[in-house]
């Protein structure tokens, strides 16, 4: 048995997820582009944050545990996927969100639907949540309880594994298709996801790039992370080289900022939805998809490109200051 075979894993998802070529967007990019379609991944409304709770609550529940506590903002995809996927197999959620209580919309209602426990720090510091995770894991503790403590966005060494693995079902896709993507892109945040991707791509021997573009942290914050994330899970699945040493972050266009909208990513996810009918979220895959059009507009992306369609429709429902397009004003853009 493999080393990646030996760990625990919980199957969530429904794979293989569809690879989708995307007609009328490359044709109007004038560049070749693919969709994984990670948003059809079957636990909740979907998203990639499943393939890392596979392992996660395989994890909690061979420790014994009880409950899981994690975090972030009240419309995190993770948090909500984290507490549907905990509430399936019996282990009781609790979430930190930053910030003042605000009303149960998008995200934060899903995962009032389930049964979470919810806390805000009533900081709006995202960080504040790290320090309330430690806190009320300490309190479930005293109380004689077993929690699973994970932090925001799962981005662990084994949480990375779950796209480490996806990378063979890539692997084989792109076999079956008869495709040889130049790279495969996605919105990086908590650098977990593009950590296995970069891993799992040196396992199978690829030869694409993963290209993740930031949307939450600088560019340089977010390559070691994934670099160190990369290593760490590619050690976890017997790898001794990762090839983590080149990882590929672009600057996203920030709007006014983490967790907003920015003018870009919303005519990019109009753009998508009108020529594909796929639904890309406001704050990370549409940010993503921003970028690779600008590139592919200036005529400086080669195709084929492969786009990781990672979820987070509840957002779309979320209250206005993550769900609509922001005015000119309040929409400072950077150009990569």
């Amino acid at each position: 048995m493999s080393p990646l075979d030996a760990l625990p894993r919980l199957p969530l998802v429904n794979a293989p997820t569809p690879l989708q070529p995307a007609a009328r967007l490359s044709a109007v990019l004038g560049t070749e582009v693919w969709f994984k379609r990670d948003d059809l991944t079957g636990v909740g409304l979907g998203g990639n944050k499943v393939r890392a709770l596979e392992y996660l609550i395989a994890d909690a529940l061979r420790d014994g545990c009880d409950s899981l506590v994690t975090g972030a903002g009240p419309q995190s995809n993770w948090a909500t996927l984290a507490a549907v996927a905990a509430s399936r197999h019996g282990l009781e959620p609790h979430l930190v969100y930053y910030g003042p209580p605000v009303a149960p919309v998008g995200n934060h209602a899903l995962a009032e639907l389930v049964g979470a426990d919810i806390r805000f720090t009533g900081s709006t510091e995202r960080t504040s949540v790290d320090a309330g995770i430690e806190t009320l894991t300490r309190d479930l503790r005293a109380r004689g309880r077993r929690p699973y403590a994970l932090p925001r966005g799962g981005a662990t060494p084994l949480g990375s594994i779950g796209y480490l693995r996806a990378s063979g079902e890539l692997a084989d896709q792109f076999d079956e298709a008869g495709l040889k993507p130049e790279s495969v892109w996605l919105a990086t945040g908590s650098c977990g996801t593009q950590a296995g991707l970069v891993a799992g791509a040196r396992m199978w021997g690829t030869s694409y790039r993963v290209t993740g573009v930031s949307v939450s942290r600088p560019v340089t914050e977010c390559a070691a992370r994934v670099t160190e994330l990369a290593d760490q899970a590619g050690r976890l699945a017997g790898l001794t080289d990762t090839g983590a040493d080149d990882v590929e972050i672009l600057d996203g266009l920030a709007g006014s900022g983490y967790g907003r909208p920015s003018a870009a990513g919303t005519e990019a996810a109009r753009l998508v939805a009108r020529t594909e009918g796929v639904f890309l979220d406001p704050v990370f895959g549409a940010k993503a998809m921003a970028v690779l059009v600008d590139r592919a507009r200036a005529g400086r992306q080669r195709g084929p490109v492969v786009f990781l369609v990672s979820g987070g429709a509840p957002t779309l429902f979320g209250s206005p200051g993550t769900s609509l397009p922001p005015t000119p004003s309040d929409s400072p853009e950077r150009r990569p």
